[in-house]
């Protein structure tokens, strides 16, 4: 008969146990009984640590404790030794090079207690900062070592500050980006060391960074068009072929072209292949949007109350990419439509507008209904505006209790803006500046002979790391016989946001029957201080001073003064004031927001 293995398993199992017993060896299942567990389902273990509080959240947000009670002396080691591998890779970020990491054993009642105990020891400082150039920014030029030794001063993570790596790595892509910004387009780093000496707690850095040659701009290249031709975004270019390359004029230019509807997204960047640094060719990527678009808008403003309105906006009207649009908007204070056709800049900067408007106000008492037709040339460079504007219109002026008249008015209109600021959403330093001059002549189309004249400056300062100390100004004449058959566009009136708050919007003017109208001349300025509580939340305390009359003899300012609540939004930001008008003693909330959907 053929044995099995079942027939060897049977044979063989009692020798098996007697040479055990002979050789004094206990089998495997008697060995595992002879093991005590540390903590079984009647002691339950508790496992925590304890540390500084400098790094007790960066252990407890990296760090993560057995979710299993450890049940013996093997699980214990298997866990110090990661701890103490994981911790000391985390206190290492921070600077800790000599921390010790033990384990501490405890009880209470039938509570067996682990408790992993850091001690960081002495933190590393920063001994010295060492950063070399290579490429074409260490030729020996008084300009370039000049910059050599600006980028090495603006250098952020400081001979004798803590060390961090988050620091280390900031303080190095802060330095290629400075590099990058001008010229050098290529620039890398090549070597960077943060040499540590443990005896001492002191850390060398070393950064090599070879700048490569000189970029200048070269042809743009335009990708994702269908609709509209490439000389048509090309206009848009701040620079020309062969100029040096700056990165702010790419990053204008990208800008530039996202402000105008056509395009749902714009991707500008430059081609760093150092083989083409003499003429880089500029990439542009385009997705053009749906040439027709129906948008809805809500709002709210404190100056003309609630707000709803319906855009109709064709982005390719008659197949040469110009821009009709036209606007429904109704107000509680104002409702307007508008109509109008733009083209896009052209190769010398220039744009053309058309455009049609009928509008009807009541504010302060005075109604008026006005038509009008603009024709206008636009000058459009990074920081400067040119408007010439061509304008005929016809005002009814209601004023209650006073005298109504239809006004005409063909008027020349001069308009010059220039701006600096560091961010056009949330200004924090600059300045914007502004002139308008117009005019019409009873010798053409005119009711009467009127000469405009308005100035507005804006200055911003920051003060300490986040606050913002705003100044504005604003005055303006009209040099006339009479405010009479001068349409109300071309007179003033104060009072409300963006003019004197604690004040009804517009309620600062000439008397005329029970309305309030546009007088000759104006002048506000408002002094603010902003105190950002957090990135996005801060509170601000203003005064306003200023008026509208219908001479300098008669204008006699009124003060409002007040606090605010500030909000960064996507949009930039949004203010919530309440303010006291000084002369009446009656407070006003003045409040902005609009919802588009």
């Amino acid at each position: 008969m053929t044995k099995t293995p079942i027939h060897y398993f049977f044979i063989c199992r009692p020798l098996l146990f007697l040479i055990l017993i002979t050789l004094n060896i206990q089998p495997v299942s008697a060995q595992l009984s002879l093991i005590k567990p540390l903590f079984d389902g009647d002691h339950p273990s508790k496992i925590t640590f304890s540390a500084p509080d400098s790094i007790k959240e960066l252990i407890s947000n990296h760090f993560k404790l057995p979710d299993a009670p450890l049940i013996d002396q093997t699980a214990q080691h298997i866990f110090i030794r990661r701890a103490k591998r994981e911790i000391n890779g985390l206190l290492a970020t921070e600077g800790y090079f000599t921390p010790t990491i033990t384990l501490n054993h405890s009880s209470s009642e039938d509570i067996e207690m682990l408790e992993v105990v850091v001690k960081p020891g002495p933190r590393s400082l920063v001994s010295g900062v060492t950063i070399e150039f290579q490429g074409e920014l260490a030729i020996h030029d008084e300009k370039k070592q000049k910059r050599i030794k600006k980028l090495r001063k603006a250098w952020l993570l400081k001979s004798g500050a803590p060390f961090r790596s988050s620091d280390w790595e900031e303080a190095k892509a802060q330095l290629l980006s400075d590099i990058r910004h001008r010229d050098y387009a290529s620039a890398e780093i090549i070597d960077s060391q943060a040499t540590v000496d443990p005896d001492t707690q002191r850390v060398q850095l070393t950064v090599v960074v070879d700048s490569g040659p000189a970029f200048y701009f070269g042809d743009i290249v335009v990708t994702g068009l269908d609709r509209y031709q490439q000389t048509e975004i090309k206009n848009f270019a701040p620079f020309k072929p062969g100029d040096a390359y700056r990165r702010n004029l790419l990053s204008y230019f990208q800008t530039t072209i996202q402000k105008i509807p056509h395009f749902s997204s714009v991707s500008v960047s430059i081609d760093s292949n150092r083989s083409k640094h003499k003429a880089a060719p500029i990439l542009v990527q385009l997705s053009e949007n749906k040439s027709k678009r129906i948008a809805l808008g809500a709002g709210y403003s404190s100056n003309n109350g609630g707000r709803g309105e319906i855009n109709f906006s064709n982005y390719n009207f008659l197949d040469r990419a110009l821009n009709l649009n036209s606007t429904l908007r109704l107000e509680q204070k104002r409702q307007t439509f508008f109509a109008g056709i733009d083209t896009l800049l052209n190769e010398n900067n220039i744009q053309y507008s058309l455009g049609t408007r009928l509008q009807r106000t009541d504010i302060e008492d005075l109604e008026t209904i006005n038509q009008r037709v603009n024709l206008t040339r636009s000058f459009v460079t990074r920081d400067t505006q040119r408007q010439l504007d061509l304008i005929w219109q016809r005002e009814e002026k209601r004023p209650a209790g006073g005298f109504s008249q239809t006004i005409k008015a063909l008027a020349l209109d001069w308009y010059w803006r220039k701006y600096k600021v560091d961010d056009q959403l949330n200004v924090r330093q600059g300045s914007i500046s502004e002139i308008r001059i117009g005019g019409a002549s009873q010798q053409i189309l005119s009711d009467q002979d009127f000469l405009r004249t308005y100035a507005r400056q804006q200055f911003w300062w920051p003060v300490g790391k986040r606050d913002v100390l705003f100044i504005r100004g604003e005055a303006g004449f009209t040099l006339a016989d009479s405010r009479f058959g001068i349409p109300q566009e071309y007179l003033f009136r104060a009072g409300g946001i963006h003019s004197v708050r604690g004040y009804d919007f517009m309620s600062l003017g000439v008397r005329e029957g029970d309305a309030i109208v546009g007088g000759r001349v104006m002048a506000t300025s408002t002094i603010e201080y902003t105190h950002w509580l957090f990135e996005k939340w801060g509170g601000a305390v203003f005064t306003d001073i200023g008026s509208a009359a219908d001479s300098w003899e008669k204008f006699n300012p009124s003060v409002g003064y007040g606090t605010g609540l500030r909000w960064r939004s996507p949009a930039g930001p949004l203010a919530l004031d309440l303010a006291r008008g000084h002369e009446t003693g009656v407070f006003r909330f003045h409040f902005s927001i609009a919802v588009a959907f």
